[in-house]
């Protein structure tokens, strides 16, 4: 499997308020984007997968959304997270 209990617990560590607090907005938004780069690189090998594309785009819905309510709630901590994990937007 592409991600397992161990890579979790060091991208809420990384990103999060630390490994046991997986409902933080930086946590989950750090995660939402390894899944997204995970299956953007499969979605390049294997352009015909429809639901993968599909589940993509929820992802990338998701992660828009925290980061429209991080933006609402605390513009440092948006900035923060953006830079970090080198977000366009």
């Amino acid at each position: 499997m592409y991600l397992d209990q161990k890579e979790k617990e060091a991208i809420f560590t990384k990103h999060g308020k630390g490994a046991k607090d997986t409902g933080s907005a930086e946590g989950q938004i750090a995660l939402f984007t390894y899944r997204i780069n995970h299956l953007t690189g499969h979605l390049k090998q294997n352009r015909k997968d429809f639901n993968t594309e599909r589940s993509l785009v929820k992802l990338v819905g998701k992660r828009r959304a925290l980061l429209d309510y991080l933006t609402k709630k605390d513009v440092l901590r948006y900035r923060a997270i953006v830079k970090e994990l080198g977000l366009r937007k």
